[in-house]
């Protein structure tokens, strides 16, 4: 019996050794912070959300590892919040997170020290933490070394991930330096990754990389989209120029003074109806969404209308509008999605509205659609069937 419980005790100690990453559960981040300090370590925390691809496969294939648990256990307070729930959402604006998965080292005080975002191997994932309690690594001495003239191509792209939420202006002129640095040289995946992110306008730093580029990136996209691109640049600096990002107020007599420089009257008109929506959509507010959405989309013909673009407003008026005659008008968007780009996205939108509407009939033909389609396309169509099965 003595011999039995010594191996079960060896054989739990291999267990508890070979651990992945323990997380702080039940506390406050509050209460978190407080444990850092005390304990002198920072708080390695994971922002998240449930519906993230990466942070599902971070937590099923790096977080478990024993060298992971390993070296983050011995140097950090760990801890996962979801960014959508709770005091998560507070902290996601505090420390501006806006992709995911993003992870934060935070001091005791609450001084965000590094961070990054994105997917990461078990090896990267435990030198990210490395650069975390190294100081000559951490976010402040990494803006030492730039502003001292530092170049290296290397030095510039991990300057670049670690302040692209952070610091988006900075990351953009660090950027700058990192691709004229490049200018003999094609460009990489993860450069156009930064290309793409960095670059919010025409007035942006990176903006003459689309342009000297073109022909470069012609043949890594369709002259389409990169037209599309590039248009819808010069229509964000329309709209950064004539929006207060402090009072939430759209100067529309400039808006619509810029838009003429490069459209015609009509369709600046148009614009302003989209760039009202914009700004109602984050201000939450349902009702002038759908007033400027109706008389933006109207029977959503236009070829200017993309299946995605469709998809979206619809499964907006799905989710938030309940006037029907306005539902009315978000399936014939969906409709319209769905001849563009018949796919599982839409034609579940379509149903959904059918059924938000009292068309059990409609709703049940584009569920059993949106389903097959879903296999076709290997997606989890887990609601649409529960939507399917309170039809029969």
């Amino acid at each position: 019996m003595k011999k039995t419980s010594l191996i079960l005790l060896v054989f739990f100690s291999i267990i508890t050794f070979g651990q992945g990453m323990k997380f702080e559960e039940n506390k406050t981040f509050k209460d978190l912070l407080a444990l850092a300090k005390k304990e002198n370590r920072l708080l390695f925390l994971d922002a998240y959300t449930t519906w993230c691809g990466p942070c599902k496969m971070m937590a099923k294939n790096v977080f478990p590892q024993a060298s992971v648990g390993e070296f983050y256990n011995a140097n950090f307070i760990n801890s996962k919040i979801d960014m959508e729930k709770g005091e998560g959402i507070d902290i996601a604006k505090k420390y501006n997170v806006r992709a995911y998965p993003t992870y934060l080292f935070i001091n005791g005080d609450g001084e965000l020290i590094h961070r990054v975002t994105s997917y990461y191997d078990p090896e990267d994932f435990i030198n990210v933490g490395k650069d975390a309690v190294d100081p000559s690594k951490q976010m402040g001495a990494l803006k030492k070394k730039f502003e001292a003239g530092e170049k290296d191509p290397e030095f510039l792209k991990n300057f670049i991930k670690v302040y692209a939420y952070t610091d988006p202006v900075l990351a953009s002129k660090v950027a700058k330096t990192y691709f004229d640095g490049k200018k003999a040289n094609l460009l990489t995946q993860e450069d156009l990754s930064y290309l793409f992110s960095l670059t919010k306008d025409s007035n942006s730093p990176l903006f003459p990389e689309f342009i000297s580029r073109k022909d470069e990136l012609l043949k890594l996209m369709p002259e389409e989209n990169y037209n599309r691109t590039v248009n819808n640049f010069k229509l964000n600096a329309i709209f950064n120029t004539s929006f207060d990002q402090t009072t939430k107020i759209l100067d529309e007599k400039k808006f619509i003074t810029e838009a003429k420089k490069i459209m015609s009257e009509e369709k600046a008109n148009s614009l302003l109806l989209k760039a009202k929506m914009k700004i109602a959509a984050s201000a939450k507010d349902t009702a002038a969404y759908q007033k400027y959405a109706v008389a933006y989309y109207k029977d959503g013909a236009s070829a200017e209308f993309t299946w995605d673009e469709l998809n979206s407003v619809s499964w907006y008026f799905f989710e938030n509008i309940t006037d029907k005659t306005a539902l009315g008008k978000a399936i014939l968007w969906a409709k319209q999605s769905v001849k563009l780009n018949e796919g599982y996205a839409n034609t579940d939108t379509l149903a959904n509205l059918y059924l938000k509407t009292g068309d059990k009939v409609n709703a049940k033909i584009w569920a059993a659609k949106a389903i097959e389609l879903a296999k076709k396309e290997g997606e989890d169509y887990a609601e649409t069937q529960a939507l399917l099965n309170q039809l029969k």
